[in-house]
């Protein structure tokens, strides 16, 4: 059996001796190039309530290779007396505007802490470059414009991490998920909150923005977006619930139907933030299409991509923290319950091999490990509406994943369409860096094991599996 292509990586964030922690990154093209903005959070330690500024680092891409600008602190992306969070850029394409979401949390306020009160501390902030990220103006809070009066029902909210994206109808959209207080006790002492995910979004090139409804059913958290056929947008957010959920909006994140359970798409322990990218479908139905795609015909087998200078990616992947786990499929009591166990969404019925080939695929990055954030994994759906269309994981990265973000090149020289995915990685914690590397489709279709993952856990009823 031929061992999996690991791609080379380049570190971009390092933690520093002096405690300086790079963390939650967030990537975004823009042309002309495309030029690539690798953002981060540089916090005064690993712990969340020592967030301090975001930091950038602007790379570009030449001939299948990246070069890397040094790191810079973005000083005007910030509140006085707040931390800021959460880096989660869009473009919007027709302005050529760049914008660079977070929210800036009041002091050394954990997040726990706001969600045990039901006091919220964050704000939702933005700053816009309109040169590709050489330069960035002052802080707008977009607080009271966007959310208004709806906050007073939050305990707190958060945008991305990661992307945002642009619908063809100019629309322009940044994934958020808020903590919605269900039940206030003992005077607003204790306070009971469930996580949502959502969108916000503007129809005027950003001039204002706006706040979508809630993912109404499921708990669900840090989320990413995308465009998907028959006029969908496609959600999929982390959960606490043993498994990604997945939801669907028909008015571009103005609101969604209930989310599903995603069984194919296991959580970590905790769960963890993951990323989602849509595509166009190669045109498989063209004769020889399928076999220049993957090299296997007589078309020369494109060149593997350069990543600027490449660091060693296998390190890790023997440690006794190796999650002996994650070759076992998560799955359900109740396939499509009620409840936090499920609902309904309007999907083809049917098992996955009788739906017919979308030309819209999606991929989806996350570690693959089911006990501990390990291995980052790369994910593929050729039928995004279904939930068990997804394959087992190309691992990318062998030890300690966190975070990450995924970014579609478009054609580069040596590959038909090419990706990219920053993500958190190290040898003995995820937090030790953020590492950068590129892939083509052709790697993706080689490296990916055969086929979505099976429905259930071997031949263990639905009623009887458990998380490995």
């Amino acid at each position: 059996m031929r061992t999996p292509h690991i791609p080379g990586r380049t570190v971009l964030f390092q933690r520093e001796r002096t405690g300086l922690t790079y963390r939650v990154p967030a990537l975004l093209p823009v042309p002309p190039g495309p030029t690539l903005l690798a953002f981060a959070e540089q916090r005064l330690s690993p712990d969340d309530s020592h967030a301090h500024r975001l930091v950038l680092r602007r790379g570009t891409l030449a001939g299948g290779s990246v070069q890397w600008g040094a790191l810079r602190v973005l000083g005007t992306a910030a509140l006085e007396e707040h931390r800021s969070m959460n880096p989660c850029p869009v473009l919007d394409a027709g302005s050529g505007t760049v914008f660079l979401f977070f929210i800036a949390v009041r002091g050394h306020t954990p997040e726990a802490l706001q969600i045990a009160t039901g006091r919220n501390a964050a704000r939702l902030c933005c700053v816009t470059s309109r040169d590709a990220g050489l330069t960035w103006g002052s802080t707008r809070d977009l607080t009271e414009e966007a959310i208004g009066a709806v906050l007073h029902g939050w305990a707190t909210f958060a945008v991305g991490p990661g992307h945002g994206v642009q619908l063809r109808s100019g629309r322009l959209l940044v994934p958020a998920y808020a903590y919605r207080v269900d039940r206030r006790e003992c005077f607003g002492k204790v306070c009971w909150t469930s996580p949502h995910a959502f969108a916000f979004y503007s129809d005027d090139h950003g001039h204002t923005w706006h706040c979508g409804g809630l993912v109404p059913n499921l708990r669900s958290g840090e989320c990413q977006l995308a465009p998907v056929d028959g006029g969908f947008l496609y959600c999929n957010a982390r959960s606490p619930l043993g498994s990604r959920v997945q939801a669907l909006s028909t008015n571009e994140g103005t609101s969604f139907l209930p989310g599903e359970l995603v069984p194919t798409l296991a959580e970590t322990a905790r769960g963890c933030q993951g990323s989602i990218v849509g595509f166009p479908a190669p045109p498989t139905h063209r004769p020889g299409e399928e076999e220049r795609l993957l090299g296997t015909g007589n078309a020369p087998h494109p060149p593997p991509l350069r990543h600027g200078v490449p660091e060693p990616s296998r390190e890790g992947a023997e440690g006794p923290g190796r999650d002996l786990g994650s070759g076992q499929p998560f799955c359900l009591s109740r396939p499509w319950g009620g409840g936090d166990r499920g609902a309904w969404v309007p999907v083809p019925s049917g098992p996955p091999a009788a739906l017919p080939q979308h030309p819209t695929w999606l991929l989806y990055s996350h570690p693959a490990g089911r006990r501990a954030r390990l291995h980052m994994g790369i994910y593929l759906s050729r039928s995004p509406l279904d939930p068990h269309s997804w394959t087992e994981p190309w691992v990318i990265y062998e030890g300690p994943s966190g975070y990450s973000d995924l970014a579609s090149l478009g054609p580069v020289p040596g590959a038909t369409l090419a990706f990219a995915c920053l993500f958190e990685s190290g040898t003995r914690v995820s937090y030790e860096n953020i590492s950068f590397c590129m892939f083509s489709l052709p790697e993706v279709l080689e490296n990916l094991p055969t086929g979505p993952l099976p429905p259930s856990c071997g031949d263990k009823p639905w009623g009887h599996c458990r998380p490995s």
